[in-house]
């Protein structure tokens, strides 16, 4: 069970997020770790296809918002890269594995050990519980943070999808403002830990300064119940892949 209790769930909506320690078994952490390894030992990423991701302005528009791999990987299991990790040719200069910045955007309808995660009982205990009526899995990330690698978060800027035949094929509303470091509250995580994140808090997560990657899973909810996903998002839900319900 998942079920917040009244003083989980008013601290969630005092605070915006909410730590669940232990909500994954270590079966399930490993059942996930095991299925991205094959995922990559597999993967078969086309040359003209090798995407930095960057969530800085320029180079993210630069690197992804022209390319339709990126634009059109909403119902697909797809590969975006870190930087320098290819030659000019698009040859990998480092291992492959340590290469990734993400995978993305469904592995939650296209995988069967994400899927049955992201569909679990408690999962859907834990949007019950939330008050969702009726809550769609919009995407689904996994996450290396590779170890030396850069940092994510904002949410005040959108990346919108550009008017069909433009380049480049994104372009963002609203900018970045400078935000105060000491207002960031750390939070440290045990694995198997779920974080509950509303989606209007920022956050962030900090350069990697281990040796060894920080993997997350992470997905997204929104209540469909009511409400209109806008036509000028970048992740737009197609005839193959509607934005599955989380409730089954």
């Amino acid at each position: 069970m998942a079920c917040l209790s009244p003083s989980q769930l008013q601290k969630f909506q005092q605070d915006g997020f909410l730590v669940l320690e232990g909500f994954l078994s270590a079966e399930e952490c490993v059942a996930m770790q095991q299925r991205i390894g094959e995922i990559v030992t597999e993967m078969d990423v086309p040359l003209h296809c090798r995407t930095e991701f960057s969530t800085q302005e320029e180079e993210q528009l630069r690197a992804q918002g022209s390319t339709d791999y990126f634009l059109s990987s909403g119902d697909k299991i797809r590969f975006f890269f870190e930087k320098g990790v290819f030659d000019e040719k698009g040859n990998f200069l480092v291992p492959p594995e340590k290469s990734i910045n993400k995978i993305g955007h469904a592995l939650h309808a296209h995988d069967p050990v994400f899927k049955s995660i992201t569909h679990s009982f408690k999962v859907q205990t834990l949007a019950r519980s939330l008050g969702l009526q009726m809550p769609v899995v919009v995407q689904s990330m996994y996450i290396f943070k590779q170890p030396h690698f850069g940092g994510e978060g904002g949410v005040s800027r959108r990346m919108v999808r550009a008017p069909v035949g433009s380049a480049p094929g994104t372009s963002f509303l609203g900018s970045e403002p400078a935000r105060d470091n000491s207002l960031f509250v750390p939070t440290p995580v045990q694995r198997g830990a779920l974080v509950l994140i509303h989606g209007e808090v920022v956050h962030k997560s900090k350069q990697n300064l281990s040796d060894r990657s920080r993997q997350a899973y992470t997905f997204h909810l929104m209540e469909a119940s009511g409400t209109t996903w806008s036509p000028e998002n970048w992740l737009q839900p197609t005839a193959e892949l509607p934005f599955p319900q989380l409730y089954t």
